[in-house]
Parts: C-alpha cells; sequence; structure tokens
C-alpha cells in the first residue's frame, strides 16, 4: 500500500513539473523596433483618432 501511495505521489509530481515546462519557440526581439502590425489609428489626426477611441471603447462597454 505504502509503494503505491509513493508512485502516484511520484507520477503526480513528475505531471506536475512537466506541465510547467516551457516550450521551445522563443522569440526575441530587438530594443526599439516595433516588428507588430502598424496601427490604422496612427493615420488618422487627433479629433478622428478620439472619436474612433470612443466607438471601441462603447462597444467594449455594452456587454457590462
Amino acid at each position: 500500500m505504502m509503494k503505491r501511495m509513493i508512485t502516484v505521489a511520484v507520477m503526480a509530481v513528475a505531471v506536475m513539473v512537466y506541465g510547467c515546462g516551457e516550450s521551445g519557440d522563443i522569440t526575441i526581439h530587438e530594443m526599439g523596433e516595433y516588428k507588430g502590425r502598424q496601427d490604422p489609428l496612427l493615420a488618422q489626426n487627433v479629433s478622428e483618432r478620439a472619436e474612433t477611441l470612443k466607438q471601441r471603447f462603447s462597444l467594449g462597454q455594452m456587454d457590462r
């Protein structure tokens, strides 16, 4: 009975350690360079951008 409990405990620890592992897909970024998608809001002027942000905010708050 004791041997079975130890086996179960060792298996549980092994599963927990395996779940904490990292995957190998690491992305290295260079400082000061944004390589993501360009934000369409940056092309708008200040008043258009403010209106668009208000609309986005209100759409996001409707479910609350």
